[in-house]
């Protein structure tokens, strides 16, 4: 049965809940510069093919794939960037996640493709949990879904962005998204290290990226990818088995 709601009829969606289907897939990326050799839809391209490959595994409806994000690090300084206000962010998450409920699903996993998104997707859950007892809701960036996966992203820069595994994932997925004749003077090293204040990457890189794009090439990107998919397929059927360690209402008091 198609478990990809954007194909699907409101009788396929309730036949999956009747079957057992609970949890729902929402892929979030972000649109915004990736230096000069990639294309601004990087994030999105990555959430949307891993929710793709990881929902024709397992048993979970695939949402629509969100394109933008919270990329206000991103400046003005490069043409491209298209950002959300954190406080957008956090209300259309919530609105997307109570229509998920009202549709019968009770778990929610948000796959986080661009960091930043991380803290209003986090203000999203807890409004979510709070007012929905019943209803599981899982934040999961694509970058660290498992050590591997987490290494992988950070092996040339803590503050990484349009680096060798990013620049490798896309030689994979979508190359028309590369400009290969612009890797090679790509390159722009990570400045963070021992500051206080997080800086804006205006004022941390001189193109837009930081780390190795350089280093990148399809076969460490191919795999990179298979892993992502095998580790986030694995996350996705253990949260479906997964119960809350004890069954106190989140409503109900204590009376003594």
């Amino acid at each position: 049965m198609n478990n990809i709601l954007h194909e699907s009829t409101w009788e396929d969606i309730a036949k999956l809940l009747e079957q057992g289907t609970s949890g729902a897939l929402l892929p979030i990326g972000a649109t915004e510069q990736h230096g000069p050799h990639l294309g601004c839809g990087v994030d999105t391209e990555i959430a949307d093919k891993l929710c793709r490959a990881v929902a024709a595994k397992a048993d979970v409806l695939l949402l629509p794939a969100l394109p933008y994000g919270c990329s206000m690090g991103h400046s003005q300084r490069w043409p491209g960037t298209l950002a959300l206000q954190p406080k957008t962010l956090i209300d259309m998450i919530k609105d997307i996640g109570d229509w998920v409920y009202a549709s019968g699903f009770r778990r929610l996993y948000l796959l986080n493709a661009h960091v930043t998104n991380y803290a209003p997707l986090r203000c999203a859950l807890e409004m979510l949990r709070a007012e929905h007892d019943d209803f599981l809701v899982a934040l999961i960036n694509s970058a660290s879904i498992s050590e591997r996966v987490k290494k992988a992203h950070f092996d040339d820069a803590d503050d990484w962005h349009a680096n060798d595994a990013e620049t490798a994932l896309m030689m994979a997925l979508d190359p028309a998204m590369v400009r290969e004749d612009r890797i090679t003077d790509a390159d722009d090293p990570d400045r963070t290290e021992g500051c206080v204040f997080s800086h804006p990457v205006n004022r941390t890189s001189s193109n837009g990226v930081t780390g190795y794009p350089s280093r990148a090439n399809r076969e460490k990107g191919q795999q990179l990818f298979n892993w992502m998919v095998e580790d986030l397929c694995a996350l996705i059927a253990r949260g479906n088995q997964e119960q809350a360690p004890l069954p106190y209402s989140y409503f109900e008091k204590i009376h003594h």
